[in-house]
């Protein structure tokens, strides 16, 4: 049986060079159906429509990091409020299939997270399933930018590292799946990801206090941090 006891160091497929526009559009597509099923856009959204309620009639910049096909953009677009919502990805053909299903006040940037400049200073910082692709040094960057950049607020939203729900999605993608980046990264982002001591070590390092760790059905690793 694998060790779960410590993060993997796998690469994913997905972060590799050669794949084509149509291998990636299919694999985000789906993705986007396996996130419908876990109810993987829940805790994101139920968080930050409390946080944009806060902000009563005033304007509220959202910034989605490793944003891929905006399929979390584009429900964020329908919580209630003034919303300007920016997408930000590494990859450039991750805008190029988030055009394809436009949603209105929402803008798509190719860029390194690090050394993205926004127009617009954020407000709310969201991400989801991308710090497992981080290894932990840089986590603990990513951590102390959001700190830095979120003016009211941030939100991460990934995986917990457990050998149920590694086993469950590595057979039920290799039974359902015919892409092959999904039926080898599902189950290797699972290992790649965290448990909750994972979490208040990366955040000691980073500096970060009063942030939340929350576990959230199915096998969800949420991390929270509002000012007030």
């Amino acid at each position: 049986m694998r060790d779960f006891s410590r993060r993997s160091t796998e690469s994913e497929l997905m972060d590799e060079d050669g794949i084509s526009l149509a291998e990636f559009r299919h694999c985000l597509k789906s993705l986007e159906i396996i996130n419908v099923l876990t109810l993987a856009y829940r805790p994101t959204l139920r968080w930050l429509r409390r946080e944009v309620a806060k902000a009563g009639p005033s304007p509220v910049h959202v910034l989605d990091a490793g944003s891929g096909g905006g399929d979390m953009l584009r429900r964020i677009g329908r919580i209630k409020g003034h919303l300007n919502l920016t997408g930000v990805d590494l990859n450039p053909m991750s805008a190029q299939v988030a055009a394809e299903s436009p949603s209105p006040g929402v803008n798509y940037e190719t860029a390194d997270i690090f050394k993205f400049e926004p127009k617009l200073p954020p407000d709310y910082i969201v991400c989801s399933l991308f710090t497992h692709h981080l290894d932990d040094e840089r986590l603990v960057e990513f951590l102390r930018w959001l700190d830095r950049r979120a003016g009211r607020g941030w939100f991460i939203n990934d995986l917990h590292r457990h050998w149920l729900p590694y086993y469950f999605i590595k057979w039920t993608t290799a039974l359902f799946s015919r892409n092959r980046l999904i039926r080898n990264d599902a189950a290797v982002s699972v290992a790649r990801s965290f448990t909750i001591a994972d979490w208040r070590q990366l955040l000691a390092r980073a500096g970060i206090n009063g942030a939340r760790v929350q576990w959230v059905f199915p096998f969800r690793l949420c991390v929270s941090y509002a000012r007030t």
